[in-house]
């Protein structure tokens, strides 16, 4: 009998200190194979640059990547503390569509009951989004904005096929915008889950392993 090939990794990636010390040690789940969890640094090109660098590593090689941290909710009605699941991520080098996403929001219901989980687009920013903003970027359909979610995906799937995801938590939003993360009640919020949601990931990267080649 030929050894069981090794399960897939899972890499996911956050660009904050803060964000990758709530998902460090939470994970009352089982992983369904070893998980890194990576800090990128701010920004779609440190994103980019370190999910690159992280894929070119054989032992990583066919990872499943998911994009996670905080983000800017678009739509009037949103709360810190939302959660968002991107059915694609866009920036203006184009989309990613991501993968399991009704999987991850019926996870997500699960492992953090009464939140609010919204779907749609995710959509890239060179900036933390304000004000005026918002609305512009709602027009265009997206539902949430960020720095580093389409520029993850989009260096993970240039690398190779693997499924991709973005779940974000939303900090603040048209009616709760913030000054500092961390420092008011939506901060705080937004952090609490973010803490909570690594079952809701591993059961995603259990149900989506890519087969070994």
């Amino acid at each position: 009998m030929s050894p069981r090939p090794a399960p897939a990794p899972l890499l996911i990636a956050c660009a904050l200190g803060i964000e990758q010390l709530a998902l460090r040690g939470r994970g009352h789940g089982t992983p369904g194979g070893p998980v890194t969890v990576l800090r990128t640094g701010m920004g779609s090109a440190a994103a980019e640059r370190s999910v690159t660098r992280m894929l070119a590593d054989p032992a990583l090689g066919e990872a499943a990547v998911l994009a996670t941290g905080f983000c800017a909710g678009l739509a009037s009605g949103m709360h810190p503390g939302d959660l968002v699941v991107a059915g694609e991520t866009r920036d203006p080098r184009g989309s990613v569509p991501c993968a399991g996403t009704e999987l991850l929001v019926k996870e997500l219901v699960r492992t953090v009951p009464g939140r609010t989980v919204h779907t749609g687009p995710l959509t890239g920013s060179d900036h933390v989004v304000r004000g005026h903003e918002r609305s512009a970027l709602l027009a265009t359909g997206a539902i949430a904005a960020d720095m580093e979610s389409a520029a993850t995906l989009l260096a993970a799937v240039r690398t190779g096929e693997r499924p991709v995801a973005a779940v974000r938590v939303v900090v603040d939003a048209p009616e709760h915008e913030l000054v500092r993360i961390g420092t008011v009640r939506g901060g705080i919020s937004a952090f609490r889950v973010l803490r909570s949601v690594l079952p809701a990931f591993y059961e995603w990267h259990r149900s989506l392993l890519l087969p070994r080649r």
